[in-house]
């Protein structure tokens, strides 16, 4: 064969073995294989792509000794049926002139093919196996409100505290207090003593006097609801920062809140003690 045809056929028998031809393209490369007289050269293409195939495999486990046993033994019984002949010197490889298949040697290429596969696969950095699998990190707890309030109280420089009593609406009796810092823009409330409110007809909001603010336009502490009798913790959700606190008012409000309370139903009041 001329050196044209022995590179398209080389060019067939790669794209065969990475990835298949088309009918037309099999039928010629059969044909170039006939007229070559090598017929079983996409065999050995073919196990050579399989083996550089096997040497990308994932590592993370080392091959059983008698799998890999078992492949060496398959390889050298295949090769010895087709290449007799010991495998040349590195010298002897190299052409001088005419075809690309007179010094290729298909066999020898494809058995030194699988060898360094194997070489690489056993050579190449292994994955350290963890007994027991990965580590899980372990998510850090959510705090309730009371475990909050108590880290705020142990790790604001500026607590102001103030204990909550009666307001305006005589019949109720509320108790607890408040804690506020100024450094971490953060409070809480605790509350006892209020009624369980309907969300769909009030809400309570907290009112922040501030020494920088108004007396008539307090500062919107946020509103919240009560689902259940007994002690609530509520976080203070201010709308603006507080720089100087001195009282603290909880108002019954409609649903959603106001922007300016008319103070009509005060339910309890704080004054700044610390």
């Amino acid at each position: 064969m001329n050196e044209n045809v022995d590179e398209v056929m080389l060019d067939l028998l790669c794209k065969k073995a990475v990835y298949g031809l088309s009918e037309h393209e099999e039928k010629e490369l059969a044909d170039l294989e006939r007229g070559s007289g090598n017929e079983d050269l996409s065999q050995s293409f073919e196990l050579a792509a399989a083996a550089i195939g096997v040497a990308e495999l994932d590592a993370s486990e080392p091959m059983p000794a008698n799998l890999r046993s078992r492949i060496t033994a398959d390889a050298e019984r295949y090769f010895a049926d087709r290449a007799p002949a010991a495998v040349a010197p590195v010298s002897a490889l190299v052409p001088e002139r005419g075809s690309i298949f007179n010094w290729l040697g298909w066999a020898v290429a494809a058995a030194a093919c699988l060898a360094l596969a194997l070489n690489i696969y056993y050579t190449r950095p292994q994955a350290t196996i963890v007994q027991g699998g990965p580590s899980t990190p372990t998510p850090e707890q959510k705090l309730t409100p009371a475990q909050e309030r108590q880290r705020l109280i142990e790790t604001a420089p500026d607590i102001a505290r103030g204990n909550w009593g009666a307001g305006n609406v005589k019949e109720l009796t509320p108790s607890g207090d408040v804690v506020w810092s100024d450094a971490k823009q953060a409070g809480y409330m605790r509350l006892s003593g209020l009624p369980v409110n309907d969300p769909n007809k009030e809400t309570y909001q907290l009112w922040i006097f501030d020494e920088t603010q108004d007396d008539k336009t307090p500062i919107d502490g946020g509103t919240f609801n009560v689902n259940a009798q007994g002690e609530v913790i509520v976080p203070i959700n201010a709308k603006l920062q507080p720089r100087n606190t001195k009282m603290y008012a909880i108002t019954i409000e409609k649903p959603g809140g106001v922007v300016v309370s008319k103070r009509e139903k005060i339910v309890a009041l704080a004054k700044r003690e610390t």
